[in-house]
């Protein structure tokens, strides 16, 4: 692991044959105190998380894993469209916090995280406590809310959702020039995200691209199968849940509480005005949000 959360401990597990997780561990031993489980989003590794896992680490084992596909973690080749679905990468989670002897555990995740913790939450309701996510809607809302010209501002989700080979191509040609849009231009503070971490980001995302594309294709395929199969069927996710977003909604014009409501009954929905990268913008707020989460 190149770049960590400081004061954590770097542990790695084989979470499924061949590939590896790499986690950043801080508070308690494992096993010996309830476990908070925080996944990162896009562009970004686990150090997203180094504001709030040292703020829950006085009381919880906090367990910050690189995705299966970013940063650390295990980059194996998409040979299945299964093999960096939603329904997999949280099955990794699940078996990184058995691994580290939490068999239960609250889950938090951010854009690409949140996806996996949604996923984890459905398909796993006996080991997710809580969930909370921060700035998406779930797959199938997602692309359902995207229409016409709004839809620019999701415009890399079409880009990688192409069948293999170019658009691995093209985001490899400019890598840096690519990822740097997206942390530049979704933040609201310029000094939530420090040239160091921005560095440590393009490296580990140029490192990457072939698993980062997989991981967005899958979004347009086998992901919203198996969130279109949870609708029909009524699923919804058992644990409380609080999802904080930027005000989406307002700007493309849907209800993102009643989407979200759809498939969490016991929902908490707020909106921040902190940009996209809210746990380093706005890191106070929403370790807060955890917390209160935790008390549900």
């Amino acid at each position: 692991m190149s770049r960590t959360i400081p004061g954590s401990r770097t542990v790695t597990v084989e979470v499924a044959p061949g590939v590896p997780m790499t986690a950043a561990v801080l508070g308690p031993d494992s096993g010996t105190a309830p476990a908070v489980v925080l996944l990162h989003g896009f562009p970004q590794t686990h150090l997203m998380w180094r504001h709030v896992a040292p703020a829950l680490a006085a009381d919880h084992t906090v367990i910050c894993p690189d995705l299966r596909g970013y940063g650390s973690s295990g980059k194996p080749d998409a040979v299945t469209p299964d093999t960096y679905s939603k329904r997999t990468m949280a099955a990794d989670t699940v078996a990184l916090a058995a691994a580290l002897g939490h068999e239960r555990f609250a889950l938090a995740g951010h854009d690409r995280g949140a996806l996996v913790a949604f996923r984890a939450g459905l398909d796993h309701p006996g080991a997710v406590t809580h969930l909370l996510s921060l700035d998406v809607l779930p797959t199938l809302d997602m692309w359902d809310v995207l229409h016409g010209a709004d839809a620019r501002v999701a415009f890399h989700l079409y880009l990688m959702a192409q069948p293999p080979g170019l658009p691995e191509r093209m985001i490899a040609a400019v890598a840096d020039e690519f990822f740097a849009g997206f942390l530049d231009g979704w933040g609201a503070d310029d000094r939530a995200i420090p040239a160091d971490v921005r560095a440590e980001y393009l490296r580990a995302s140029r490192e990457a691209v072939p698993s980062i594309v997989a991981d967005y294709r899958a979004s347009a395929g086998v992901d919203v199968e198996h969130d279109r199969a949870d609708r029909r069927a009524g699923t919804t996710l058992a644990m409380p849940v609080t999802v904080i977003q930027q005000d989406w909604g307002a700007q493309l014009g849907y209800d993102a509480a009643g989407l979200w409501g759809e498939w969490a009954p016991d929902l908490e929905h707020r909106t921040l005005d902190a940009g996209h990268f809210m746990a380093e913008s706005a890191p106070e707020e929403v370790t807060a949000a955890i917390r209160a989460l935790l008390r549900r």
